[in-house]
């Protein structure tokens, strides 16, 4: 928690409950300590596809498939959602719930099974283009994911990258840092130098829930 944990907890108390059925799932989730997006990722996720009312969303990493079914609750009915996962244990449960009919939405849903780059790329090759892109995927590999993320979000689009702050850590010394946590370490400080100094993108760095980038395109 990177945020005073009272002052969270009052912000969350907050916001409107989730739709029953995916208040169910959320808590299958944490009864099975399965990582799903934060309350505090939900508020800025809603609020940014409320905003933007996207057509085309582009999610990198599916996970169980809460945080797509999350973003067609709070999108039109001509919306469409693409998200790609690659982990067979992940993927077993993400076409479940991708297909329980609990959830209204989720004809707007697409699974792509595969590794995050190879899709990207095939999805850029493609001339597939998004308006929303959500990244919450293997942290490590978010500098790998941008340039081809570059050139599937549309100008004016938005790019919402989750996880980035490492529970705080990001701001530490890589000397302070365990040796096999080094490189997602600096991989990291190097992606949130990177979107925050393009001149294709405005960011701006939320410290909630584990850190969020909200990046718009420019040009």
């Amino acid at each position: 928690m990177i945020s005073n944990e009272r002052i969270t907890a009052y912000i969350n108390s907050l916001d409107a409950e989730l739709p029953s059925q995916l208040l169910a799932l959320e808590r299958e989730a944490l009864k099975e300590s399965v990582p799903i997006i934060k309350k505090e990722t939900q508020g800025v996720l809603k609020f940014f596809l409320k905003l933007k009312n996207p057509k085309r969303i582009l999610e990198v990493g599916t996970a169980i498939g809460f945080s797509a079914l999350f973003m067609s609750e709070y999108t039109e009915a001509d919306c469409s959602i693409t998200t790609i996962e690659k982990v067979p244990m992940r993927l077993v449960v993400a076409e479940k719930n991708l297909a329980d009919e609990r959830f209204p939405g989720r004809d707007k849903i697409k699974l792509i099974k595969g590794e995050a780059l190879n899709v990207l790329k095939e999805l850029a090759d493609a001339g597939e283009k998004y308006d929303f892109i959500f990244l919450d995927a293997a942290k490590a590999q978010y500098m790998s994911f941008l340039p081809e993320l570059m050139r599937l979000l549309m100008i004016g689009g938005i790019l919402i990258t989750d996880n980035v702050l490492q529970d705080g850590t990001v701001i530490n010394s890589r000397y302070s840092i365990t040796r096999r946590d080094r490189t997602i370490h600096s991989r990291m400080r190097e992606y949130l130098y990177t979107i925050s100094h393009m001149d294709e993108l405005q960011t701006m760095i939320l410290p909630v829930g584990d850190g969020i980038a909200v990046s718009c395109r420019l040009k």
